[in-house]
């Protein structure tokens, strides 16, 4: 399975070098004509707003109108029921949680049980931001103790699907994680959607075969990888 990623900032498309707002590489204004172009070959769409995950405001309105007219997946600053709840409820088929799950470098299990509760934990997505080997937080700004791997099987039973990003190569196009996915593809059943690096169509069919999906940015938007190519692995 294919995931293109439309990251928001500031109301545009963007594709930044490791999460640093600093190193914005590219920058498109027609985010509906984005959307609507991953849309007619018939992807989902993973939306992630940026600006919300770095407390810099948020893009909820363009969220809004995007999910209630494309598949999207939605994640960014979800940090509160009431915020999953409002994003379910303007069309996302399922919610990316990240920074609030690890918050004080600590699995909130609480926030987990109450969002399986609200929202139901098929429609669950937590993700695993993973840099020097250690889950981040906060816009990728803040390390915790926490390993991906051993962390991911505590956190099966609360979600139906791990987003893993490997920092450490996001946006730079140099290859991911592949050692780490495959350790948590031995450690949980749930789905497993890669982040981070995927360059190449051989790194998908790669990852396909360990039975994982890919999420494509800066190889997409730079025309190293076409979706034309990768339809059939929707």
């Amino acid at each position: 399975m294919i995931y293109p990623s439309i990251d928001l900032m500031n109301g545009k498309v963007v594709q930044l070098v490791q999460g640093k707002r600093e190193k914005k590489m590219i920058e498109i204004g027609n985010v509906l004509g984005t959307a609507r172009r991953f849309a007619d070959l018939g992807f989902e769409i993973q939306l992630i707003d940026l600006d919300a995950a770095m407390d810099k405001g948020d893009n909820l309105r363009i969220i809004e109108i995007l999910c209630q007219k494309f598949n999207c997946r939605v994640g960014g600053g979800i940090r509160t029921i009431a915020k999953a709840k409002e994003i379910i409820k303007a069309g996302a088929k399922k919610i990316i949680v990240g920074s609030k799950v690890f918050e004080n470098g600590e699995i909130n299990i609480l926030f987990l049980k109450q969002l399986s509760k609200h929202i139901g934990k098929d429609r669950v997505i937590i993700a695993i931001d993973s840099k020097e080997g250690k889950i981040v937080i906060k816009g990728w700004k803040k390390s915790t103790n926490l390993d991906p791997v051993k962390t991911a099987k505590e956190l099966g039973p609360y979600c139906s699907e791990f987003l893993y990003t490997y920092v450490d190569k996001e946006g730079m196009m140099q290859g991911t994680d592949y050692e780490t996915l495959r350790k948590l593809k031995t450690t949980t059943r749930n789905e497993i959607t890669a982040a981070g690096g995927i360059a190449s169509l051989e790194e998908i069919n790669k990852l396909e075969r360990l039975g994982v999906n890919s999420v494509l940015g800066m190889a997409l938007y730079t025309g190293r990888i076409k979706l034309e190519e990768v339809r059939g692995f929707k």
